[in-house]
This record gives C-alpha cells, sequence and structure tokens, in this order.
C-alpha cells in the first residue's frame, strides 16, 4: 500500500512538470525546475525519481491503469485501448503540442507506443487472432496495428484534433477490421466506377 504522503508528494511532482512543460518546454526544464514549482527538496525528488524522464515516464503509467480499468467500448474487437486512448490524447492536446515544439514528445511517444503494444497483445490474446488470417504471424499483426494506430494518433493530434475522438476511433477501427488489401481493392473499385 503506497503511503499517502508518498502519492501526494508524486503527484505534486508530476503536476509541476506539465505546468513546466506547458510554459517552458521539456528540453528547457530541469529538476531543479520541477522541485521549485512543486515545493519540494532535491532529496525529496531523487528519492522518487531518478530524472526528470523518470518522472514524465511515471505520469504516463496512469493510461496503463486507465486503458486497464476502461469499459469496453463498441466494436468487439477486443481493442477496446484505442477509444480511451483518442479521449485521452484530446484531452491533454495542448501537452502534445508542448512537448513536439522541442523534441520532448519522442519519450511520451515511446511510453504510449509500449502501452498500446500491451493493450494489443492482450486484444489479441483475447480474441484468439481472429483480427487478422492466423498463418500471419503475432508479431506482425502488433506491429501492423500499433504502427497504424500511433500514426494515426500523431496525424490527429497534429491537425488539432479536429474529428471527435468517437470518430477517429471509429475508422481506425474499420481499417484495423478490413485490412490494407481490403481497402485497397475497394479504393480501387471505387475510384473504377467514379471513372466509367
Amino acid at each position: 500500500m503506497i503511503d499517502r504522503r508518498v502519492a501526494k508528494t508524486k503527484a505534486a511532482l508530476e503536476k509541476a512538470l506539465l505546468s513546466l512543460i506547458l510554459k517552458k518546454g521539456y528540453v528547457a526544464t530541469t529538476v531543479e525546475d520541477i522541485c521549485n514549482e512543486a515545493n519540494v527538496g532535491r532529496s525529496t525528488f531523487y528519492g522518487h525519481f531518478i530524472s526528470k524522464d523518470d518522472l514524465k515516464r511515471s505520469g504516463l503509467m496512469h493510461l496503463r491503469k486507465m486503458l486497464v480499468a476502461s469499459e469496453p467500448h463498441a466494436g468487439g474487437q477486443n481493442l477496446d485501448f484505442s477509444f480511451a486512448m483518442f479521449e485521452h490524447a484530446k484531452q491533454h492536446i495542448d501537452l502534445f503540442h508542448a512537448l513536439s515544439k522541442d523534441g520532448g514528445a519522442h519519450l511520451a511517444l515511446g511510453v504510449i507506443r509500449d502501452i498500446v503494444v500491451d493493450a494489443v497483445k492482450a486484444g489479441l490474446k483475447a480474441n484468439n487472432g481472429a483480427i487478422s488470417p492466423s498463418e500471419i504471424p503475432q508479431v506482425v499483426k502488433v506491429e501492423f496495428i500499433v504502427g497504424a494506430f500511433m500514426s494515426l494518433l500523431v496525424w490527429w493530434l497534429k491537425g488539432g484534433a479536429a474529428l471527435s475522438p468517437q470518430r477517429i476511433d471509429q475508422m481506425f477501427r474499420q481499417m484495423i477490421s478490413i485490412g490494407p488489401i481490403a481497402v485497397k481493392l475497394s479504393f480501387e473499385q471505387n475510384l473504377k466506377f467514379e471513372l466509367d
């Protein structure tokens, strides 16, 4: 069981880091800045974290807990992480843009990717591989789905998340369910009809 004081201190440090990222960027923020903002000593900081990167990773771990606790979303593919991730990302779009300005998004996206990998593996296991043909190795399925999700997530955030989380999630799920070959065939058929 986590001591309430420890939890309170960690929360204060996480909040301080987020506030400073928005004010001055991730790269320019120092451990000293974080300690001053959170009103804690450096020894307290280092009692909980080894660096600001470690603090950032810790702050993102609540995403993993959120995904585990989230209610299943419509779609029935056991890839229920996607809607919760899109919703969370939309709520923190200002942080994404602040991190992107000075290259700080790399760490955050790496941690998010690891979380998504675990969620996809769990989803495929629960689905017994029915999302794509069984002759495709599991690792290929995971990389395909995670790569598609991460690319779409970044594109969506860079564009200001103009589409609602529900709509972007619906499109992601549809693309995953039909796969790239079916999309290509459908596109070619539609193009043929338009040209005729």
